[in-house]
């Protein structure tokens, strides 16, 4: 190990307290019991307040669209859910997305199996105090960063990078307690998504997250299968492509492998989100869940010239004390939803906790 490198990890591992590198044993809902979680009938919630007016208006829906003497019902086959992931039943910026989090753990912590170039590693150590401190990155850094987060892992093949996303799971997030990354779910929306299921509503992810994380993190916690996920594309190639056209080559099984290829991903934001419904859903939801500008597409769309009833909702940072809310963003984004027809949601006044009782700020 160089003397370089060993500076750079020793900076990242003071500034993340060790957490990151070492992982550490998490105190929120375990993996297993968020997948535990099941709700079939409005008894069964037990993360909202009771007086939550967003359990009220979802439970009254449900209860419409499953009726068939009600004049809201909804047949089966058209009950579609679609929720966005960070940030609206999954952890955020804790300090920055996982995706971003996980490029510098890449570039700046040691690792046997990897040596980042010097130009990735002086860029990761520019950033990292900016990104830990959440003063902002420039318009050119964050265009650079997002094209690590493919570039960084070039020449993996899937199943090497969905293992390092689970390996980097077990890490622990930044400015909460008691919490490692693959636990950072919302209980109170892992219950909306159960109890949607089990009231016969298709539910699917509509994330801007690459799709192979997005995939491993909700493995085997949130009950929706990898084909009702749509997500950020990677883009992969073949070690022995070269410059050939995908839709030209012959792929050989005893000469070659697919790889990363370290393009930048297609980003699934805003418009692109309602494509992403017409691509892979093919029919238009009826309840749609986000947190951001990000998913105003399909938190419209949903909204638009629809055949049944729909809502939309948006959930807001507004907890400072269990989560890394920021309230004057909150009130703003709560402001925009109003006018915009959105139903909005408070973690802080409706939520009885996030994580678990054991995760509180810590910064």
């Amino acid at each position: 190990m160089s003397n370089y490198k060993k500076l750079c990890s020793g900076i990242f591992s003071g500034l993340l307290a060790a957490s990151v590198i070492c992982g550490g044993v998490g105190q929120a809902a375990t993996r297993a019991e968020v997948a535990a979680i099941k709700v079939e009938k409005p008894t069964d919630f037990k993360y909202w307040q009771d007086n939550s007016p967003t359990k009220q208006k979802v439970v009254q829906f449900v209860e419409n669209a499953t009726n068939p003497l009600s004049k809201n019902f909804i047949p089966q086959a058209d009950r579609v859910a679609v929720f966005d992931m960070d940030g609206t039943f999954y952890c955020e910026t804790a300090p920055l997305y996982f995706q971003e989090m996980m490029f510098l753990h890449r570039a700046l912590v040691e690792d046997a199996n990897y040596q980042p170039d010097k130009k990735m590693v002086a860029f990761a150590k520019k950033i990292q105090p900016k990104i830990m401190n959440k003063t902002g990155l420039t318009p050119e850094e964050n265009k650079t960063l997002f094209n690590y987060l493919t570039k960084a892992y070039a020449g993996m093949t899937p199943e090497e990078y969905r293992a390092y996303v689970r390996k980097f799971m077990e890490t622990n997030e930044d400015g909460l307690s008691n919490l490692k990354r693959g636990e950072a779910f919302y209980l109170p929306m892992v219950e909306i998504i159960s109890y949607l299921k089990n009231n016969g509503f298709v539910v699917y992810i509509n994330s801007a997250c690459g799709i192979d994380t997005t995939r491993e993190l909700v493995r085997d916690v949130i009950p929706i299968s990898f084909d009702r996920i749509a997500a950020s594309d990677f883009r992969y190639t073949s070690t022995k492509m070269g410059t050939e056209k995908p839709a030209d080559h012959f792929y050989d099984r005893r000469q070659e492998k697919i790889v990363i290829s370290g393009e930048p991903i297609a980003e699934n934001g805003k418009t692109m989100k309602i494509f992403a419904i017409l691509n892979q859903i093919g029919k238009k939801p009826v309840l749609a869940f986000g947190n951001s500008m990000g998913d105003s597409g399909m938190l419209e769309y949903t909204l638009q010239d629809n055949k049944y009833p729909s809502e939309s909702f948006f959930v807001l940072c507004d907890d400072t004390e269990r989560e890394l809310g920021n309230k004057a963003k909150a009130d703003k984004l709560k402001a925009f939803a109003e006018k915009r027809g959105w139903n909005t949601i408070s973690m802080r006044d409706e939520f009885k906790t996030i994580y678990g009782d054991n995760v509180v700020r810590t910064k």
